[in-house]
């Protein structure tokens, strides 16, 4: 057979075999890397980075709002013998001149007291967030996912108390009152409080999921 008729039938037979998936196991190779295809370890390891960062940003906006939720005076607005009036868990105000509150009531100290000791789980739970190490199976990871979701829990009940105590007392006491940015503040920083104690939590979890093993198929 002459060259000139070889020729063509090699080519055609070189370009079947790249075309129909005739692949070497070098060849699969190159191709994972070529595709971008990243390894379930690193993936794995991106995802609990992930959870880690998305935790200490909840976890420090929550802080943040918590504070001034607790130290400004607008958790509730109303009416006080025709004039405006603002109180917060501190003191209260009529038309801008503030005075500390003079009602010993009980649910005052304990909103105080939860929102307290929310803040200090918060900040704790912060502290260990921004330093724990952010492969996710540090157990500062853990304890900051806890003493989070410990202080959402502590700020959720110091909002249910004062929620109750000012629809039943206040709410009979004062006219055209409705609670105020300070108190809705809170609430926000309760959620993402809660979120940050989850997505930590979630970290460490993961942290010690295996990756699924890596199958290389004939096809």
């Amino acid at each position: 057979m002459s060259d000139w008729m070889i020729r063509p039938i090699v080519a055609g037979t070189i370009t079947v075999a790249v075309r129909g998936g005739f692949k070497t196991p070098e060849a699969r190779g190159q191709r994972a890397i070529f595709a971008g295809d990243e390894p379930p370890e690193r993936t794995l390891s991106l995802m609990v980075f992930t959870l880690v960062s998305g935790a200490s940003l909840c976890g420090v906006v929550a802080l943040v709002l918590l504070i001034i939720s607790t130290a400004t005076d607008y958790w509730m607005q109303y009416r006080y013998s025709g004039n405006a009036a603002n109180q917060g868990l501190w003191r209260f105000c009529i038309n801008r001149k503030c005075h500390t509150h003079t009602l010993n009531v009980a649910f005052w100290d304990a909103t105080r007291a939860f929102m307290l000791l929310s803040l200090l789980g918060c900040f704790a739970g912060v502290l260990l967030s921004v330093t724990a190490p952010k492969r996710g199976r540090s157990k500062r990871v853990r304890a900051g996912g806890v003493a989070l979701l410990l202080s959402g829990f502590l700020a959720l009940l110091a909002l249910a108390i004062y929620t109750g105590m000012t629809v039943n007392f206040f709410g009979k006491r004062y006219i055209g009152w409705r609670f105020s940015w300070s108190y809705i503040l809170g609430w926000i920083g309760t959620i993402l409080a809660l979120a940050a104690g989850v997505l930590q939590l979630c970290a460490y979890q993961r942290s010690f999921s295996e990756a699924p093993p890596v199958t290389v198929s004939d096809s």
